[in-house]
């Protein structure tokens, strides 16, 4: 049974005990399930991974423990009337806010937004023990055990310490070291700070829209055919609608988070982790030409993950707890130096033909960060769309002017291929 305190990482995503910071995954389905069905699949779903047996422990520590729990309730499933089309975005944004802070409720909560042909089913979990891949995951076994609840789930051991994943040459005395040393500057870089009012006290906010299938088509061919990615297109575009539309307010950059999974195989894709390293990207003042940056910017990026070091990141994380408390500080005050954090999710790998019903597309995940600067994109593809969503609060980015950066980057996309 888990009982570990968390890792760096996940306590800047936790934030503190008052402050929710939840992610939401959402996919669509035609057909007909039985709720007994659904709680059937749920229970099986928490008796494979640990993290959906646990708390988050105040008492135990000095820092906030998880704590694996032997009568835990089951993952909670609340099913809401499906009316609109739009009924999903607006349970999604309801989630933003909900704090999972009870004694023995799960670190997760499904629901299902019913309808007679139609349902969403959101899947909400404290960003301290998700990221994209876990959302995909859990949305893909439990598709799985809806259509079939006899599909078997192997559960595993959650791991018990970030010395789980360094490997045998590991030079522990020299990394701590250099860990000491890396906590010294900290202090200092704290302690000279100038301490900011702005906060983030605007309303949050959330803007969905989809690719069409034949513009996806489009954007992914030229990609090929120009030897770029995906990803640099979209970094480069979006950059640029920021320069676009915030003039010489706009930074030129953006983070991009990394899946860990890619760096540390024992952390394998259908388990629960949260922690993904990032990198930051930019363009040039001088060059508009958005597939000339994506060019570039492919190249940073494979440059940049190749001396991307995970598990010593992780290592040397846990060395900084004494001054995580002064980072989060500084995430609520600062507006940063980049535009937005830009994820992209890639093709979504969960089947769409079950046997009592069809998965019509998945959505994109949301989040409302607590941060000054919020602003968030997420981008994924699923049936051959592209599907996107951009979030941040009215009081650092108007949502008037995220649907021009919106619009602009969408032209950008499509017009420059």
């Amino acid at each position: 049974m888990i009982k570990r305190p968390l890792m760096m990482v996940e306590r800047i995503m936790y934030v503190d005990p008052e402050t929710p910071l939840n992610c939401v995954y959402t996919a669509k389905i035609n057909g007909q399930i039985s709720e007994e069905t659904f709680k059937t699949a749920l229970i099986k779903i928490q008796q494979k991974h640990p993290m959906l047996r646990a708390i988050v422990d105040h008492t135990i520590g000095r820092y906030p423990f998880f704590m694996g729990q032997k009568d835990i309730e089951p993952i909670p499933l609340r099913i809401v009337e499906r009316k609109t089309d739009d009924d999903w975005f607006k349970e999604s944004e309801k989630a933003w806010f909900q704090l999972f802070d009870q004694p023995k409720k799960p670190l997760a909560e499904v629901v299902w937004v019913k309808g007679h042909d139609h349902s969403e089913i959101l899947w909400i979990m404290p960003h301290c023990i998700s990221d994209g891949t876990t959302g995909v995951t859990l949305m893909r076994e439990l598709l799985s055990l809806l259509d079939n609840p006899y599909s078997p789930l192997i559960p595993y051991v959650a791991f018990e310490s970030v010395d789980d994943f360094l490997p045998s040459d590991f030079n522990t005395g020299i990394k701590k070291y250099k860990a000491g040393l890396y906590l010294l500057f900290a202090r200092i870089f704290f302690s000279i700070q100038r301490k900011s009012k702005k906060r983030n006290l605007g309303k949050s906010y959330a803007i969905h829209w989809k690719m069409t299938p034949e513009d996806t088509k489009l954007i992914t061919e030229k990609c090929k055919a120009n030897g770029i990615s995906v990803h640099a297109l979209l970094c480069s575009s979006v950059m640029q609608a920021f320069r676009d539309i915030q003039g010489e307010r706009a930074k030129g950059k953006v983070i991009s988070p990394v899946d860990v999974r890619h760096f540390i195989p024992e952390i394998k894709e259908d388990h629960l982790f949260a922690f993904a390293p990032t990198v930051e990207l930019s363009i040039k003042k001088d060059n508009r030409n958005v597939m000339d940056n994506a060019k570039q910017i492919k190249k940073d990026l494979i440059e940049k993950i190749s001396k991307l070091e995970a598990r010593e990141l992780l290592w040397m994380g846990e060395h900084m707890h004494p001054v995580v408390s002064r980072m989060i500080r500084m995430l609520k005050s600062s507006e940063g130096g980049h535009d937005v954090t830009l994820s992209n999710m890639g093709k979504v790998n969960i089947p769409n033909d079950y046997t009592n019903f069809n998965l019509e597309t998945v959505f994109s995940p949301t989040v409302a960060f607590p941060w000054l600067n919020s602003n968030t994109l997420v981008a994924s593809t699923y049936n051959q769309q592209m599907d996107f969503t951009f979030m941040s609060n009215e009081n650092f980015l108007p949502k008037e002017e995220a649907h021009l950066i919106k619009d602009k980057a969408i032209e950008l996309l499509t017009t420059s291929v």
